[in-house]
């Protein structure tokens, strides 16, 4: 009887038979012979910076010795998962920051079972082109959450263009920042994130209008979306700037407009016809220039 060569089907079937979990000895078993992720992660951030580490100790240094996991044919019960709280303890063996701004463990998007660092990052699977292991592009990952700001975003007239030249949502907001921050980044002088592009508008004024102890840009603007020109939160000028000057009396700076000032007439109304330095001046306490 003359004994035909193994086809190519039937060869793969013997050597996945050969290798499969259940019947292989943990001692010649590696994370790569059942996990695609483990043959690229090598070129993996994560795996660079393990480069002194290498094949299946990497993949110990997280998720844990997995000979028992082997031996019981994959069972997940017997490896670690870096998921919820727990999970995110582990990334945080290395990844732990914690300034007076900024905390990966505690901060607004701290690590607890419903947000932790998997709910951003993934591992092995990132977006492509997406920085930092990001699950997905920043506008679309930050809109998983922040529906109400996303929709500003893409629906209103006057918005930032989140996406464009370089401009994310991290532009000005930090996602480890601290809780009632509002996560803002903040500018070595202590600023907000909007001087870091609006330059012009920084100050410091001789004559303030908004500013550390008077209000701020969110006064007047709103960040992420308006139907208004400017991004502004009235749609007629007077009605912003009465806000605040319909209240204070005198004659100095922030006082109630003259009654030479007639509301009722159109000619009055735009108020930044003649206060054109609304953001402050060097020159002007009325802010005419």
């Amino acid at each position: 009887m003359v004994k035909r060569p193994l086809g190519p089907t039937a060869l793969a079937l013997l050597v996945a038979l050969a290798f499969w979990p259940g019947r292989m000895k943990a001692a010649d078993a590696t994370c790569a012979d059942c996990h695609e992720q483990a043959k690229t992660f090598s070129a993996n951030p994560h795996g660079r910076a393990k480069c002194d580490v290498p094949g299946d100790a990497a993949c110990v240094s997280c998720h844990g010795d997995g000979k028992k996991h082997m031996e019981e044919g994959g069972d997940k019960q017997y490896i670690r998962g870096l998921h919820g709280r727990a999970g995110a303890n582990v990334c945080l063996t290395c990844h732990d920051v914690t300034t007076e701004h900024e905390s990966f463990r505690d901060g607004a998007h701290g690590a607890t079972e419903t947000v932790n660092c998997l709910s951003c990052h993934s591992i092995h699977s990132p977006a492509p082109r997406a920085a930092h292991l990001l699950k997905k592009t920043q506008p679309d990952l930050c809109a998983s959450c922040h529906q109400g700001q996303a929709a500003s975003l893409r629906d209103k007239p006057y918005k930032h263009h989140v996406g464009r030249g370089g401009f994310e949502c991290s532009s000005c907001h930090d996602p480890h920042g601290r809780k009632g921050e509002g996560m803002l980044k903040l500018g070595r002088g202590g600023d907000g994130p909007c001087v870091t592009c609006h330059t012009e508008k920084r100050g410091p004024f001789v004559f303030e209008h908004v500013g550390p102890t008077v209000g701020g840009c969110l006064s007047c603007h709103t960040p992420h979306g308006s139907p208004n020109p400017r991004q502004l939160i009235r749609s007629n000028v007077n009605q912003l700037c009465l806000e605040c000057h319909s209240q204070l009396g005198g004659s100095f700076l922030g006082s109630r407009p003259p009654a030479t000032h007639n509301q009722n007439l159109a000619r009055w109304r735009n108020c930044t016809t003649c206060h054109t330095a609304v953001h402050g001046s060097n020159q002007s306490q009325q802010l005419l220039k």
